[in-house]
């Protein structure tokens, strides 16, 4: 007598024979030991959610998240929108998912500054995470131009890697006028630097960072990735100061990529 044997995988074990490492890489805009802690909870959520092994790879600075980003060096990356038309045209990312709220740069000084009209700025040193950071940095250099008629080559501006690292040093008075985002700064833990901080001037507000895949990642992985990030629970997102995330799509950056020719950074 022949006897027939049926194997029956659990969906779990179903999942994990397809699953794979990806390599998962996030913007520093803060310190790497703040962003390990609090993107944490979300790459444990995905690896349960999909099945598949992400690796969360945190660069020191914003300058070696741009090297490796534009190497191909992540699967799937968290980053500014300028880093975003630049890695879409060098190694194809896509963008898919961002959350639901635009971004805003904005200027910070010390509480006790005289400044009160950027019209007015002279010889203030200015500090900025990195010549690329978009919101922090670019949209900042951009309006200031436009609205005001200042080009930053004509002052002293100084890159400090991290947004943080802006905060603190407009604290301490290292610099009188610093770049970042109102995210970050509410994110701030040294409460101290805090605050001492006041904000100048608030850009207009643009397409928020995505999460862009590059596209050597198998469809099915995509598509586990992307269905899994439109699920992630309120409380994991808000420990991102993220509200919600919503699908994204290559042309919604397109108004970025104009801003970057205006400030002759991107070229045809």
């Amino acid at each position: 007598m022949k006897y027939k044997v049926l194997f029956f995988l659990s969906p779990f074990l179903v999942m994990n024979l397809f699953a794979k490492d990806i390599i998962l890489g996030v913007v520093p805009q803060q310190s790497p030991y703040k962003l390990l802690k609090v993107w944490k909870p979300l790459v444990n959520y995905l690896q349960k959610t999909t099945g598949d092994k992400i690796i969360l790879k945190i660069e020191r600075s914003i300058p070696e998240f741009e090297k490796v980003l534009y190497s191909g060096g992540y699967d799937v990356a968290y980053m500014n929108p300028y880093h975003y038309v630049v890695a879409n045209k060098k190694k194809g990312y896509l963008a898919t998912v961002r959350a639901d709220k635009n971004i805003v740069g904005i200027l910070v000084a010390h509480k006790n500054s005289k400044i009160t009209a950027l019209s007015k700025l002279n010889d203030e040193i200015f500090l900025f995470p990195a010549p690329y950071a978009f919101a922090a940095t670019l949209l900042i250099k951009y309006e200031l131009l436009k609205e005001f008629g200042l080009n930053l080559d004509d002052f002293k501006v100084r890159y400090v890697n991290s947004h943080d690292s802006v905060y603190k040093g407009i604290a301490r008075n290292i610099g009188d006028v610093g770049g970042g985002i109102e995210r970050t700064l509410h994110n701030l833990n040294d409460e101290k630097s805090k605050k001492t901080l006041k904000i100048l001037y608030k850009t207009k507000s643009y397409p928020s960072h995505p999460f862009a895949i590059k596209p050597t990642l198998s469809k099915s992985t995509q598509e586990r990735l992307v269905k899994a990030m439109l699920s992630v629970p309120a409380d994991i997102l808000h420990g991102l100061s993220i509200r919600k995330l919503r699908t994204t799509s290559d042309s919604e950056y397109d108004i970025i990529r104009e801003l970057a020719r205006d400030l002759s950074l991107l070229k045809e």
